[in-house]
């Protein structure tokens, strides 16, 4: 009983890693860090100031 029961937990793990592969990505958006998002933030403001030099 215990054997039988170490493989099928061994073989549900792995399929539950195999469909979770198959399965399509989240639709959530990837986390952006708050330090990140500023600088980003800067530097689409000094872009936005840069083109009128053109």
């Amino acid at each position: 009983m215990n054997r039988r029961k170490k493989i099928n937990q061994l073989l549900k793990a792995n399929a539950k890693k195999a469909s979770a592969k198959l399965a399509p990505k989240s639709s959530k958006p990837k986390y952006i860090s708050k330090a990140d998002r500023v600088k980003l933030e800067e530097q689409a403001s000094a872009e936005s100031q840069m083109p009128s030099e053109c």
